[in-house]
């Protein structure tokens, strides 16, 4: 790979974690003063926000599928490994491979039954928060797992390329 290119790919995913990072922590802060000063509001006032519930639901998915994507930038995802300490080097390597590569396709085909679930909603006009568009409050899910499956894809590559030149996973990308 040109270093050219390879510095704009570095420049680009520098880029993409602090978006991932910023939205997260904006995300949760706006969770947690919202819920709070729901509670003080119907504790102390008794009253309340009346969108903050559906709000609060939107915002638990947004979060969930953000982290979900941050989660797979690193290889941090939940992973069940009982048999890493039995199995040679390079059979643990080929496993992860798969499964990554696996898990790329699964993502993919999630993303893509989301995306038709979202233009079933655009036809049927569906609303949230009384008055504004479903598709708009739902499209993190086709876009988190289009990106979930690029993370791994992209993790596979890594793996493999380690694999080929015996390169350390860490020191490719």
């Amino acid at each position: 790979m040109s270093p050219s290119l390879s510095g704009v790919l570095s420049r680009l995913d520098r880029f993409g974690r602090l978006l991932e990072n910023v939205a997260l922590v904006t995300m949760l802060s706006s969770m947690i003063v919202l819920a709070v000063g729901q509670i003080v509001l119907r504790e102390v006032f008794q009253t309340g926000i009346i969108w903050a519930d559906e709000v609060l639901k939107l915002m638990v998915l947004w979060l969930a599928m953000i982290g979900s994507v941050a989660a797979c930038r690193d290889d941090r995802h939940i992973r069940i490994d009982a048999l890493s300490h039995l199995l040679p080097q390079w059979l643990i390597n080929t496993t992860r491979l798969l499964v990554d590569v696996f898990a790329a396709a699964v993502c993919a085909v999630i993303a893509w039954h989301a995306w038709r679930y979202l233009q079933l909603e655009i036809e049927f006009e569906d609303r949230v928060l009384v008055d504004t568009p479903a598709w708009i409050a739902h499209i993190v899910v086709p876009v988190a797992f289009v990106l979930i499956s690029y993370r791994f894809v992209v993790l596979a590559l890594k793996k493999a390329r380690g694999m080929i030149f015996g390169e350390d996973e860490d020191t490719t990308g």
